[in-house]
């Protein structure tokens, strides 16, 4: 995983909660990628892409998650922490017309911070429907619709990986995964 830390106590505390992240257990249908996190945002970060596959390796499902650590608790935050995500997913037609799509996929984001019991605070995004419909030489394709979520908080209670893997639900969630049963505890999924 990608992360800068600087010399301290705050570059301790980011090591920990990095190394949080590398063990996190999400679905096995997820796989998560390291990937270099931004520079410019705050002192310390890390970033990590999800890509939910089916059994035949179809993609359901893709996304990013990024955790920011500023020591100076930048106003807009409300804290020193900050994650900032991003998920995608194709959607059947008939969602192109629904209304409520957006209050839909805003709250399939919330509930699974919720449910997760995690405290945040300063939450921001947007729910966006994609809809494509192809014409000419393309009129064959049938209409397509995706379903994005942007959206970011601030951690109140950074404890390992459990924002990532309420993240990890709302993209499970989008990709049409049935949630898992009361009880039954995900392994790891496979890692690039």
């Amino acid at each position: 995983m990608s992360g800068r830390t600087v010399r301290g106590g705050e570059s301790a505390q980011f090591a920990r909660v990095l190394a949080g992240l590398r063990r996190a257990r999400v679905r096995p249908e997820i796989r998560l990628t390291e990937v270099p996190a931004p520079g410019r945002i705050a002192p310390h970060a890390a970033a990590l892409t999800a890509d939910v596959v089916s059994r035949g390796e179809e993609e359901l499902a893709s996304g990013r998650f990024v955790l920011l650590h500023d020591p100076s608790a930048p106003e807009p935050w409300g804290g020193v922490w900050r994650a900032v995500t991003f998920a995608r997913a194709e959607l059947e037609p008939e969602f192109a017309s629904d209304p409520l799509l957006g209050e839909v996929g805003w709250s399939w984001l919330t509930d699974a911070l919720d449910d997760a019991g995690l405290d945040y605070s300063h939450e921001a995004g947007t729910v966006t429907r994609v809809v494509s419909q192809s014409f000419a030489g393309l009129a064959d394709r049938p209409p397509t619709v995706e379903l994005e979520v942007r959206a970011s908080w601030t951690p109140r209670d950074i404890v390992d990986a459990d924002h990532l893997i309420a993240w990890s639900h709302l993209l499970c969630t989008i990709a049409g995964l049935p949630p898992l049963p009361e009880g039954v505890v995900a392994l790891p999924g496979p890692r690039r």
